[in-house]
């Protein structure tokens, strides 16, 4: 999927995706930016970092540990406006909405925010495994 900017809005979005490929024997979208960063995000961290409010909840300090996710993978990557895509994974989940400006965030922050995640799991007795 190639991504023009126009002159929509751009939600804040400093980084531009010039390149989103979904690679699905590795359940991995690969996004390549105009910052020059490329960024690999594995499909079950992309979901259990959802933006939706399904995960995240509806304030500071509702974040969801979201268990059992390890072969999840992508059905479909459909583009929002020219800001987001919405991403449909196999586990039925299609409710976040994921700006250019969210996804480079995860992308700069994933190994703290997997380790957070993976920390989480253990400390409430949760598995990657369904």
């Amino acid at each position: 999927m190639a991504v023009e900017e126009d002159n929509a809005q751009g939600f804040g979005t400093e980084y531009w995706p010039e390149e989103i490929r979904y690679v699905s024997e590795d359940k991995a979208l690969v996004i390549r930016f105009d910052s020059g960063e490329t960024f690999t995000y594995p499909a079950e961290f992309l979901r259990v970092e959802s933006p939706s409010a399904e995960v995240q909840g509806h304030g500071p300090g509702q974040k969801t540990t979201v268990a059992g996710r390890r072969h999840v993978g992508i059905m479909d990557i459909e583009a929002v406006g020219n800001y987001a895509v919405r991403i449909k994974f196999d586990d039925l989940h299609d409710t976040g909405i994921f700006s250019w400006q969210y996804l480079h965030k995860l992308g700069r922050e994933q190994d703290d925010l997997w380790q957070g995640y993976l920390k989480s799991l253990e400390t409430k007795g949760l598995s990657r495994d369904p």
